[in-house]
């Protein structure tokens, strides 16, 4: 463990045989009384503080806490990274290649591994190929998986027995989240004598589904999570935190996933984005923690950072529920009283801003099309137009066909109240005569194992089997935009008809094009409203009025007639969610044993491979000086510009640049997987930019001057339009430094590093945009791009920008400077526009100067080691 520095504020903790350090006696020896006032996040960021700071930087560290300052940046150092198989193979890819650059710099690669625990779970290589009312789909699927991704899980093994540090779950057992909140976070740590609370960074967004339990854990990209992997903090200033105090009871019938539909479009209103947000309140208690669950996944919806909920009885309660050892348990209570960080001591936490929501407010929600914050309440179908008057005919597709219902994600499957109100709609279907319609493919993929043991043992999973929902797989599946491929003759009817078709899932994200390239829109809902919806068959159907069938004497269903009550889904939970069930599958799963080590520390790349290959981030222009001169635009955008459009993760279709290059290298089109399956692979990956066929890309128009959907560019100074991959390839040959103009909201989305990556490789130097999410910012610095942001009231419009221009940065970089960027016209007239800086601490500045994450640790290893 790190070397303690200021152990005058090491203290034995009663009842155990370990030490913790007295961060309240260290923050009120600066302040008197001030540690009670401190919000949850300041106390736990105060307690790495006092464990790892030199006495001589602590006083004025803890200062930034007390006094609630941001103007110096202070170390955070997380005690894990948890990584799913798409980022984090992407990452030990990266590593892998700076082996070898250390290697031929003539540095011994072997020192070259993760210092922070680092745990990898294989959980985004999975398609839905084989759907849920295929009885051998789990089977199938997985069979599928293993041959697409042979080459990526030979590089995961190789990880696994080469690097130090590294832990991998296989295939197979369930979604990095989830099994994060039921079996890896300790919530407590306890290492060589220290207790100290549990932190994380993960490759994901939705890392903070286990802030649920108290644990500050962040999504990051690849680049950020490599930056911890090797020892070196993350380096911040006092975040916005802000107290969320939720009052009321949720109605009868309300689920969790209403809830947090309600409170992404409230919380993005309110303006959260880079926020780190805690709720509190009267509301609270009654939350479970897979309710809470809910909520904190969906954090980067709300443009949020952190979705932290105080440790409290229900805290205990699930840990003792999911299997935790009592010992753990004890520790984790005693901790959390001993230091502060229990609910009860939290009721002095003073906050900047306050938000206030009432619970009972909420009705029954889904969310679309197009954005997990467009809230639609399922009252206002036929109000906002979904829900229209449709003809029904026999073995004919209606207008607004449903043809992907699907129960995935950890945001409702670590719910087991969602869960099992799922299985309780189709058990009330089934006995009434209900049936799937006959277009919809359905899937049902936990993100764990768990979930088949109690609805097995409640015989829930028969009946959602009856309606097709069964087990596909235990992965992140259609809510990541592997849904898998429709039947022939339905994908054909869609593109004969031109049909208006849909996707309903029980995920977080809805973005157009990500859920399957022929779901013209897709919509966020309940587990329970999922099913009803594959029993409807269109989004035209108002589901809260119209028929779903009849019943043998006639008469009308509708869904009041299926939804379960209250009582019904907690009597289930109570009577068949128990402890066992979680020790039966983390103790198997966790039991790795020691693996052979590899015989050497550098990987023998495979050269046929479309899916990993040795990255170039230390060769050819990506070593050599960034020019901020001369820079043409490659796009013009508009805003809530998502990493889906900047990097898609969803199937290639063979029409694409990287179908053609795959069917180039001799890969058959059924096997040519996801995007995000080749991120390993920089010559597929980099096909992928800007990708998406949604994109609207401002310098492309038609006659009529209207914006042009389409992963289109124009070349310039020749005005030439073409496909975004031709432009890509045209300036790369001609050595021409990139920019890109964006609106507000940029990069908002997945934390994946090739929304950066590609645009890095493309030649792009600089973004310019009018804001931007969190983790694709640091991901552009750890690229070496440099984001650029518009002083309020200026923006491409106000500029007249139409992507002729030619653009130069003046200044020189440093946290939040003033720089200027001089746009010149075509026609000769030059314009300086002051532009803030958003390389935001003297770390960033320091990466960004060395062309970005990998190249800096390159420099200071061989420095180091040499």
């Amino acid at each position: 463990m790190e070397r303690l520095m200021n152990t005058k504020f090491r203290k034995p903790l009663a009842d155990t045989q370990l030490d913790y350090f007295d961060t309240e006696a260290a923050i009120n020896s600066i302040s008197e009384d001030a540690y009670k006032h401190l919000p949850y996040t300041s106390k736990i960021l105060a307690e790495q503080l006092v464990r790892r700071c030199s006495p001589e930087t602590l006083t004025d560290s803890l200062k930034q806490l007390i006094e609630r300052k941001r103007d110096l940046d202070f170390p955070w150092y997380p005690a894990r990274v948890v990584c799913h198989d798409i980022l984090g193979q992407t990452a030990l890819v990266d590593l892998a290649g700076l082996r070898d650059a250390i290697a031929e710099k003539g540095g011994d690669p072997s020192l070259v591994n993760p210092v922070v625990p680092t745990q990898l779970i294989v959980d985004h290589s999975l398609a839905v190929e084989a759907a849920g009312f295929d009885p051998e789909a789990f089977d199938k699927n997985r069979a599928i998986e293993d041959r697409r991704n042979e080459d990526r899980f030979h590089f995961i093994e190789w990880c696994k027995t080469s690097f130090k540090n590294v832990d991998v779950i296989p295939a197979g057992n369930g979604i990095m989240h989830q099994i994060n909140l039921e079996k890896m976070s300790p919530v407590v740590q306890s290492r060589d004598g220290i207790a100290f609370p549990d932190t994380c960074v993960g490759t994901d967004s939705h890392t903070p589904h286990i802030d649920a339990l108290g644990v500050i854990a962040l999504g990051v990209g690849g680049l950020e999570a490599e930056t911890v992997m090797l020892g070196r903090p993350s380096m911040m200033r006092l975040p916005d935190i802000v107290g969320v105090k939720l009052t009321g009871q949720r109605q009868e019938g309300i689920t969790a996933t209403d809830i947090v539909l309600a409170l992404t479009e409230f919380l993005r209103e309110q303006r959260v984005v880079s926020t780190y947000l805690e709720f509190f309140g009267d509301g609270v208690p009654a939350l479970t923690i897979g309710d809470r669950a809910t909520i904190s996944n969906m954090t980067p919806e709300f443009g949020a950072s952190a979705g932290m909920f105080y440790i409290d009885e229900q805290t205990i309660d699930y840990l003792k529920l999911t299997g935790r050892e009592p010992e753990q348990v004890a520790l984790v209570e005693n901790f959390a009283k001993t230091t502060g960080l229990w609910a009860d001591d939290m009721s002095e936490a003073q906050y900047e801003r306050v938000l206030e929501f009432d619970l009972s407010s909420v009705c029954r929600n889904m969310a679309g099309p197009s954005n997990p914050h467009r809230r639609l309440p399922t009252t206002d179908l036929a109000k906002r137009g979904i829900a229209t008057e449709w003809k029904k005919e026999q073995g004919v597709m209606p207008d607004g066909a449903v043809i992907i219902a699907a129960i995935t994600s950890c945001t409702n499957t670590s719910n087991p109240r969602n869960v099992v109100a799922a299985g309780l709609v189709a058990k009330k279907a089934n006995e009434l005569g209900l049936v799937r319609q006959p277009w919809v493919k359905t899937s049902f993929a936990p993100g764990s194992k768990v979930a088949r043991l109690y609805l097995e043992a409640s015989d829930l999973l028969p009946e959602l089997e009856k309606l097709g929902f069964g087990i596909v797989g235990y992965a992140c599946t259609t809510c990541n935009g592997m849904s898998g491929a429709l039947d022939p003759k339905i994908q054909q009817e869609i593109i004969d008809r031109d049909l208006y078709s849909t996707a309903v899932l029980s995920g977080n994200r809805n973005f157009d094009g990500r859920i399957h390239p022929y779901a013209k829109q897709a919509f966020l809902a309940s587990p329970p409203l999922v099913v009803a919806y594959a029993i409807a068959g269109t989004m035209r159907f108002d589901i809260e009025k119209d028929t779903l069938g009849h019943d043998q004497n006639g008469n009308p269903i509708t869904l009041k007639d299926v939804w379960p009550t209250d009582a019904e889904i907690d009597a289930i939970v109570r009577d068949f969610v128990k402890p066992e069930q979680f020790k039966q599958v983390y103790i198997q799963m966790f039991n790795l044993g020691d693996a052979e080590q590899a015989p050497s520390p550098l990987y023998d790349w495979r050269p046929t491979t479309t899916y990993i290959r040795r990255p170039p981030y230390w060769e050819g222009a990506l070593a050599g000086e960034r020019t901020m001169k001369g820079m043409r635009p490659l796009a013009v955008l508009g805003d809530n510009i998502t990493t889906d459009h900047l990097s898609p993760s969803n199937a290639i279709l063979a029409t694409s640049a990287a179908g053609e290059y795959l069917a180039k290298m001799g890969l058959p089109e059924e096997d040519f997987n996801s995007y995000a399956t080749h991120r390993g692979d920089h010559l597929t990956a980099q096909r992928a930019t800007f990708a998406n066929p949604k994109l609207l890309n401002e310098m492309c128009l038609d006659n009529n001057g209207k914006v042009i959907q389409g992963s289109l560019a124009r070349i310039e100074p020749e005005g030439q339009q073409v496909r975004m991959w031709e432009a890509i390839e045209t300036y790369m040959d001609r050595k021409q430094p990139l920019i890109i103009v964006a609106g507000a909201d940029y990069g908002q989305g997945s934390s994946r590093d090739w929304a950066a990556k590609g645009v890095r490789l493309a030649g792009v130097e600089a973004i310019a945009a009018e804001g931007f999410e969190r983790i694709h910012r640091t991901n552009l610095v750890g690229m070496g791009v440099l984001p650029l942001e518009f002083k309020a009231g200026t923006n491409r419009k106000t500029l007249g920008l139409d992507g002729t221009e030619t653009y130069d940065v003046l200044g020189t970089p440093a946290p939040l400077a003033t720089l200027t960027l001089r746009i010149n016209r075509a026609n000769g007239e030059q314009i300086d526009v002051p532009m803030t800086c958003r390389l935001d601490t003297a770390e960033e500045v320091h990466v960004y100067s060395a062309g970005g994450v990998l190249q800096r640790f390159a420099q200071d290893f061989l420095e180091s080691y040499g």
